[in-house]
Order: C-alpha cells, then structure tokens, then sequence
C-alpha cells in the first residue's frame, strides 16, 4: 500500500493532506527563523508590527501546503501573493482563507515583479507542473530577489520550483545563493515528527479497524475505491502504472485481477 495514494469517503488524500497541513505551517515559521539576524538573514519579523512596514510572501502553488502556509502568514500580518495557472485553485483558496490575499495566474512579468519585492518564497506546488507548463523560477529569477532574500522549498522532495535548489539536510539546511537564503530539505513534516505521526495514526488506526471489521484487506479492497487507489501491488503484480514506469515492471490494472470488481 501507499500512504500517499490512500483515499478517504471523499476521494482525498487524507495523509497527504495531513502532512500538507504540517508542512505549510512549519514552511512559514522555519522562514521566520532564517530572516532572523542571528541565522544570517536581514534581520526582520516575519510579519508586522505597529509603524512598520509587513514583510511580503510569495507563494507559489494554491493547493493545501499553500492554504495552510497563507494562513500562517497571514496570522502574522504579511503581505501575501500566491500564484497558480488554475483560477479554480485561487477562488477556492481565497474562499477557505476568509481574508483577502492577491492572486495571480503565472506571467513571467508578475512573477518577475513579485519575486523582486519579496522577503519570503514558498515553493508549494509539484515541480513536474512547472516543467509541463514551462513555468519555474529560474537562476536570473533568483538573481533579482533582494539580498538576504529567504527561499523555501517545499516541493524539493519532487526536484524542487526553483533552478537554484539543491537538497539539503535537519544538520545543515540552508545555503546561500546570489545573497538569497535557500532552505530545501525533503519531508518538512519530519521536524515536527510527533504531530506528523499522531496525525498519520489517527488515520491508520481507523483504516485498520475498519479492515479489521469487513474481514481483511481483499473484502474491504473490493468494496472501497478510495483504499484500492492506494494498493501497489497485489498478488506479485504491480498495480500502479507511474511505479511500473518508472522502474520498468509490468503494470497489471488491479481490475483486471480482481474481475469481482
């Protein structure tokens, strides 16, 4: 099985929207701490305060790492863009975070313009998206940010939004380039590792209950769409076509195994 994969009654991805969570909201405070002075950035609140102008983040991507990123920050008073090709995305996100934010489809202009006053950037959106639609922060990009600048990379665990990450490590996980602060280490969740477990087990726990309840795994397989999207293999074969691509295994449609489907 794939955690990743699993889906709830509502065909959502429920641990990966659970690490999601944890990860927009970490992105924000870790970005508080490499502005801080004593972290070699500028020296500025993430934020604002009374007579003093709020700092400006950018968020790239308008799925649930971004939601819960612009919640953070906005609870702290920034100034907030976010960007996504899908006007959809924005609608629904302006709508869950009650507060006015701007939005923005990528232009090459805007972004360009946004990148240039920011103190913050997180990149929350899948890096395969940007290369399918020719859309990522490039090096020359990176180059016109303001110095002392902080990036956050949320989705290099994927290869990453920007042209200037590289993955780091919890032991050293910033570097500096072109005066811009870059912290890109994989799984944020894992800084936070108790609440990213006690969230996993509340929904694992249930899950396994529930097997437990319909007679084991191949009955509740049958009857559940949402856990038979999670299932890589089944009897030998291998039932997730993007895993028997990429490593070139002979994809079998769990369908066609379990015809009682």
């Amino acid at each position: 099985m794939s955690f990743e994969y699993l889906q709830d009654d509502e065909g959502k991805n429920s641990i990966v929207r659970s690490m999601s969570e944890i990860a927009g909201n970490t992105s924000v405070l870790i970005a508080g701490e490499c502005l801080s002075n004593i972290n070699g950035g500028k020296g500025i609140l993430l934020g604002g305060i009374s007579g003093v102008i709020s700092t400006n983040v950018v968020i790239l991507g308008a799925g649930t790492v971004a939601e819960f990123a612009a919640r953070s920050a906005a609870g702290l008073g920034a100034n907030i863009t976010i960007f996504d090709n899908s006007i959809t995305k924005l609608k629904r996100l302006q709508n869950n975070l009650n507060t006015r934010v701007n939005t923005s489809s990528y232009t090459s202009r805007s972004l360009m313009k946004s990148l240039m006053r920011a103190d913050v950037v997180i990149g929350a959106s899948s890096s395969h998206n940007y290369k399918k639609n020719g859309i990522y922060v490039s090096s020359d990009m990176v180059k016109m940010m303001k110095k002392g600048s902080v990036i956050i990379d949320v989705s290099i665990d994927q290869g990453g939004c920007f042209e200037t990450s590289k993955i780091t490590n919890h032991k050293l996980p910033t570097f500096e380039k072109f005066g811009v602060i870059h912290y890109c280490v994989p799984n944020i969740p894992s800084r936070v590792s108790r609440t990213a477990s006690i969230s996993i087990s509340q929904v694992l726990t249930n899950l396994l209950i529930t097997i437990g309840k319909s007679g084991g795994v191949t009955n509740y397989m049958k009857n559940n769409k949402g856990f038979r999207s999670g299932v890589f293999s089944y009897n030998g074969f291998t039932t997730n076509k993007y895993i028997s691509e990429k490593f070139g295994l002979i994809y079998k449609d769990l369908g066609l195994i379990m015809p009682s489907f």
